[in-house]
């Protein structure tokens, strides 16, 4: 009996430690066309440590406030690259990329922030920052003032001339009700393996939730693949399937940039389809098992991945503009005009 008991013991270690060694080498950062490590180190020295002393006296008054950040920047790149476009006001040619149904819950905070951080930034340098490498910046001291990892951003981004219209901006980012297969399609299309989609999906360590975004897994019929007890407790937050309450996305560790929401997953404790549905997968289920042991293993791959995401599409050099107000386009620029994806993101100089 022993002997089986240590038997099983070395094969489970043995397959932990397969998973580290297949997911622990991430790839190192490319850096796209136009942009740079030391893009501003000669015209704006003190650049980041201008935001990051901000967003300190920010988050100390409301760490919600990392996530709300984190996400705007993700949901910036998805949909026509890194360019600033969803923090972009309407015009009279068309609604922005704010109203469209997948933008509805960004934080108006977050928008506030972002000019915030421009204004001060400006005022120091002038006007040769981009809203568009503040928020990429923005989201990585949100990150890393959560708890999760430092690194290094390449900048050198212009912030874009139009928003993308309701129907690409739906396109581009997949529903919390989206299996695994569409994510690793929607995100395939952009030039992300399986590895980087679990690891960007970790970007759900912190946050909350409406409960519209998951109560179809609770009415009228019960997600089988719900812990009980889970589903139990969200219901009372969640009494209707149109209820306007919130949760935190983690059940384990809502505030903190971490890896226990990997841990939710195999607990069955992931509040998206999106989310459990990674741990359900064959072809993801062990990266999400690697990551919830090991949370160094987490963090090298997503900064590789949030590093990739922050130079998609990107406009530099003489593209775009360099926006006086990240809200609206420079006065004198001619109107704003909506422009649909095509689809194919600029590719980077990497194998992936």
């Amino acid at each position: 009996m022993a002997s089986s008991i240590s038997l099983l013991l070395l094969l489970s270690s043995s397959l932990l430690l397969h998973s580290y060694f297949q997911y622990a080498e991430a790839q190192p950062a490319v850096v796209a066309d136009g942009l740079s490590w030391s893009f501003y180190n000669s015209s704006c020295p003190n650049l980041e440590s201008i935001l990051r002393k901000q967003l300190k006296k920010v988050f100390k008054n409301d760490i919600g406030q990392a996530a709300g950040l984190l996400r705007l920047h993700f949901h910036d790149c998805f949909v026509q690259g890194c360019d600033g476009s969803v923090l972009l006001d309407g015009s009279a040619s068309g609604p922005s990329e704010q109203t469209a149904p997948p933008n509805l819950s960004l934080r108006a905070e977050a928008f506030k922030i972002i000019d915030d951080l421009r204004r001060r930034v400006h005022k120091k340098c002038g006007g040769i920052v981009s809203c568009a490498d503040i928020l990429a910046l923005a989201s990585r001291d949100s990150i890393f003032l959560s708890g999760g990892p430092d690194y290094n951003v390449p900048l050198g981004r212009r912030d874009g001339l139009d928003f993308a219209t309701i129907a690409a901006t739906l396109a581009n980012l997949p529903a919390p009700s989206s299996n695994t297969t569409t994510l690793l399609e929607s995100l395939g299309t952009k030039g992300f393996t399986v590895t980087d989609v679990v690891a960007l999906s970790g970007g759900h360590t912190i946050g909350i939730s409406h409960c519209s975004s998951f109560t179809g897994r609770l009415y009228p019929n019960q997600d089988p693949v719900m812990d009980k007890t889970f589903a139990r407790n969200l219901k009372t937050i969640c009494p209707a399937p149109n209820s306007n309450n919130t949760t935190q996305l983690d059940l384990r560790s809502p505030d903190v940039f971490d890896n226990k929401y990997y841990v939710d997953l195999m607990n069955r404790q992931g509040l998206f389809t999106s989310d459990q549905d990674l741990y359900q997968d064959s072809r993801t289920r062990a990266i999400v098992t690697s990551f919830s042991v090991n949370q160094t293993i987490f963090f090298e791959n997503f900064v590789t991945a949030v590093v990739k995401m922050s130079q998609l599409n990107v406009l530099t050099g003489a593209q775009g503009e360099i926006r006086a107000n990240c809200s609206a386009r420079n006065s004198g620029s001619l109107l704003l005009s909506p422009v649909v994806v095509a689809g194919e993101e600029k590719e980077l100089r990497s194998a992936v």
